[in-house]
């Protein structure tokens, strides 16, 4: 399968514009150059084979920092085949790297799911696996959303660093609590080691948050969800976030985890680099028969989410990440905008330099999606995924 080849006939989505009629020259997985349609191919690589688009929207390749599972796959059942085919599965969607989400759990728990899971991270033939994102344990009791009360721990450095050794060092990010008493020394270890520290699941004060960011916790986890409030004389976390534009914010953009206009107020108050598009999305999303079991429990698809069965309180989400380009821009934001939510702007909270724009010099991992925002062909690396 070649690495080399130009991409032509395709609606090229860049970090500013959107050039119509466009051709994409890749070599050895490597984009070298993007073409408008009033440039002519140099000979060099009119020779190269030739990939019809069909004036699909080419997109950088789409990055899902937190996602739980999709298709029936993912890191709760326990196993590094798991993760390859929802590697696989992710791919087929236009996803081209993520980071699988393990949900909160006991100390134990995790550091033996890590510990099974971690061979699974540099395997894949799918969409890459950037590192795990740990969504806990270090999170309020006030705030678990969804996850078991009983599993929420205190913060403990030495506890972190047994899932980080048990990972064998490949955790990308964490979601925490920042008025943790003793979560600073939790923070400070990710710092020094590339970890992305996020805060989530927080019943933090105003002054608490930014107390946080002020330690290096300057990215929030599914803004609005899971966090004190934004109230008048109480601004807590969420207010924190919407104040200051350098605390860069993850956003479920699925039109009920939070409102359509409140993602859209979301664009004018912070810059749209510091918002990135996540799914947070359970693992029975795109699974096409039951049961449909997400952290243990069985849920059930309504009103656009998952619910738990049990007692129909939202469980998360069944969002993809092209579904949510499509909602971002009927929410308001342009193609570039939605782009660089999905793309670009995890790309750079990963610490990713040449990932996540259409643009020279850039891996070419490459998601076409048609004029409804289906997905219809991925390439990473520079070679498609079937």
């Amino acid at each position: 399968m070649t690495d080399t080849f130009i991409l032509t006939r395709v609606c090229a989505v860049t970090d500013n514009t959107v050039l119509n009629n466009a051709s994409v020259w890749v070599e050895n997985g490597l984009i070298r150059r993007v073409f408008s349609e009033t440039e002519t191919l140099p000979l060099q690589a009119q020779n190269l084979p030739h990939i019809d688009g069909n004036n699909a929207y080419a997109f950088p390749g789409l990055i899902d920092l937190h996602i739980h599972g999709f298709a029936g796959f993912g890191p709760e059942n326990g196993t590094p085949e798991d993760l390859k085919k929802m590697s696989l599965e992710l791919a087929k969607q236009g996803v081209t790297a993520f980071c699988p989400t393990l949900y909160c759990g006991k100390p134990e728990d995790m550091e033996r799911l890590l510990r099974t899971l971690a061979p699974a991270a540099g395997t894949e033939q799918g969409a890459k696996i950037l590192g795990f994102h740990l969504e806990g344990p270090f999170i309020s009791p006030a705030k678990p959303g969804v996850m078991k009360p009983q599993d929420i721990s205190p913060a403990d450095l030495d506890v972190f660093k047994r899932l980080y050794e048990a990972a064998e060092g490949k955790i990308a990010s964490v979601t925490l609590a920042p008025e943790l008493p003793g979560i600073f020394p939790v923070i400070e270890f990710c710092l020094e080691r590339g970890i992305l520290p996020q805060a989530g699941h927080t019943n933090a004060t105003y002054d608490e948050f930014l107390a946080g960011a002020a330690r290096g916790v300057t990215h929030a986890t599914h803004l609005f969800n899971a966090m004190s409030p934004f109230t008048q004389r109480a601004p807590g976390a969420a207010g924190a976030v919407l104040m200051h534009p350098d605390i860069s914010c993850e956003i479920i953009a699925d039109g009920v985890h939070v409102h359509p206009d409140v993602v859209s107020f979301l664009k004018r108050v912070k810059p749209a680099e510091n918002i990135v598009l996540v799914t947070d999305a359970l693992k029975p999303t795109g699974q096409t028969e039951g049961p449909f079991i997400a952290n243990g429990e069985e849920v059930i698809f309504d009103g656009g989410v998952w619910k738990r069965k049990a007692d129909g309180v939202i469980a998360g989400s069944a969002l993809t990440m092209a579904r949510g380009i499509q909602n971002l821009v009927d929410f308001g934001y342009s193609l570039p905008e939605a782009a660089r939510c999905a793309a670009a702007n995890p790309a750079r909270l990963m610490k990713l330099a040449t990932t996540g724009k259409l643009a020279e010099g850039f891996i070419a991992d490459i998601t076409l999606l048609d004029d409804r925002f289906t997905p219809v062909k991925t390439f990473i690396n520079g070679k498609e995924i079937l």
